[in-house]
Formats: structure tokens, sequence, C-alpha cells
């Protein structure tokens, strides 16, 4: 992205931006406001322009910015050089250069706001994610979707009293079943060169189900569930009878977070007699939601 405009001018552009629209991304094409978000992103790591609650929320506005790029459709490789480009664009700036303390400033303006909201829905094409990031003394789901696979329900998300909490999977069987084990599937993307979609699946809308968006056995990293418990009632929805709560280790959240907002992952149920039921789960926006619980801890 070159521009003739002079540098003064361009730091007022890219704030102009990333405030217009401020979280969201209604008024803006997806692949600028990636730019433009991660220049100021990467600017405030280096040069510390903002208090720690602006500088989550901007984080949380370009994990957004990203994700609707790759929706609309932009190659992976296209968006890595976007995120590249601007990280050189923010290393060339001086930190007291005043243009880039205005557009600071209008970012600032921009995004206090946003610092200050609580709940968020993150809409998606199958399923979406509710994020909490009130505190409390009782434990609550901070980040979660809500699964159904054939008469079984599960909510599947982070969860805790406060910050971030752990990677759980609180799932009910109204067949009385009770799984011993529990593993969550993703693909590995060292194995791989980016998001499986198989279009063979696509309904007259073009929309895939979950199920053909994960890639074959080879392509595939398992975490395996580190403890099982029952679930109280903090985090058991209301039906739920007889709920078990699974946790899965901090890497998997992170990997989670690294995938492609269109990819699914799947948490298998292993029964005592070895069969295995599956609940999969939108990856959508749950890089951003997770960068929004992290205001929390500011």
């Amino acid at each position: 992205m070159t521009s003739t405009r002079k540098p003064a001018r361009r730091w007022a552009l890219l704030a102009l931006a990333a405030a217009v629209a401020g979280p969201g991304l209604a008024h803006a094409a997806a692949i600028d406001m990636l730019y433009e978000r991660t220049v100021m992103t990467a600017a405030d790591s280096r040069c510390r322009l903002f208090a720690p609650a602006v500088s989550a929320a901007l984080d949380a506005g370009r994990a957004q910015a990203r994700n609707t790029a790759l929706r609309a459709g932009t190659d992976e490789a296209a968006v890595a050089a976007v995120e590249q480009r601007a990280r050189a664009k923010a290393a060339g700036a001086a930190c007291d250069a005043p243009d880039l303390a205005m557009a600071a400033t209008r970012v600032r303006d921009a995004f206090e706001g946003f610092s200050k909201v609580t709940r968020l829905t993150y809409p998606g094409d199958v399923a979406g994610w509710r994020a909490d990031r009130n505190a409390g003394r009782a434990a609550r789901w901070r980040l979660s979707q809500d699964v159904s696979f054939g008469w079984d329900r599960m909510t599947f998300g982070l969860a805790g009293r406060d910050g971030e909490g752990a990677l759980l999977a609180v799932a009910d069987f109204p067949d009385g079943a009770t799984p011993y084990a529990a593993r969550l599937v993703m693909r590995d993307a060292d194995r791989s060169s980016g998001a499986y979609l198989d279009r063979r699946g696509a309904d007259v809308n073009g929309r895939l189900p979950l199920a053909r968006r994960l890639p074959a056995a080879y392509a595939l990293k398992t975490f395996q569930a580190a403890a099982r418990s029952p679930a109280g009632s903090d985090l058991a929805a209301r039906t739920m009878k007889q709920p078990w709560a699974f946790r899965f280790p901090p890497e998997a959240a992170a990997r989670l977070a690294a995938l492609d907002p269109r990819e699914a992952v799947a948490v298998d149920f292993v029964m005592p007699d070895d069969t295995v039921r599956r609940a999969y789960v939108e990856v959508g926006d749950f890089a951003p939601g997770r960068a929004f619980l992290r205001l929390a801890q500011q």
C-alpha cells in the first residue's frame, strides 16, 4: 500500500479510519481496517501510546478485523503480508512524532468507550460466541458457544471467576451416558497450509456444515482433557440433568485462537463402550472474544 500523501496526513487517515467504525467493521473495507489497526497496535507496543485497557480494546478490534478479512475471502498469505507491512510502517515512525500523537489521540477517543463494555455477542456463520468479562465470586462462562449434537447438549469455551479462565466443555447426555474421557480435535497448523473447507458440502446459500470444516486425520491435532468432574450449577445450563465438565490444557486455547474463523473444531466424548459422540464448534470470533476478555485484567 503506497501513498503520495505526507506522513502526517497518512497517520491522520489511519487514525480516522480506525476510529470511525470503532470496534465494528461496518463502514470500512476489512483489509484496510486490518492494516490500520495493526499499524496502531504495533506502534502502541513499541511506544506505549495507550493505557492498558485501551491497548487491549484496540487489540480485540485488530483481531476482529483480521477475522473479517478472512471471512471476506482474503487469502491467509495475503492477510499475513498486510500485517507485516503494517508492522513495518509502525516501526518506521518516531515515537515522539506529532502526527503519531495525533493519530493516537483519535484512536484513544474511539476505543475508550469500548474498553468499558463488559458483555458482547460475536455472531457466527452457524453459531456465535457470548463474551462476559464481569467479575464475580462464582465461576461463570467468560466466552461460550452452545452446541446441540443429536439429543445431547454442550457448552464450550472459557470459564472462570475472572480473567480468561480455563478452556472447558460441559456436556449433558439425556440417556444417562457418562463419558470417561474427552478430546478436542482441530487442524494442526504445523502440518497444514491453511483452513480446510470442503465446498462439496455447501448448502444452497454456500454455507458449509461444521463437519466439512475439519481436515483429514493426518492434519489434525488432538488435546486430551486434563480433568473430568461433575459440572456445577454455575456452569451447567438449567435444563441439563447430569452434566459433566472436561478441562483442556491452556495450549489448546492458544491453538484455537490461531485458527481461521471459518474453521470448526470437534469435541469427542468417549463412552465406556469406546463409542464416540462428536460435537462441532465453529471457530468464528474466538480470538477477538479472547482478546476482549483481557480487558478485565487491565
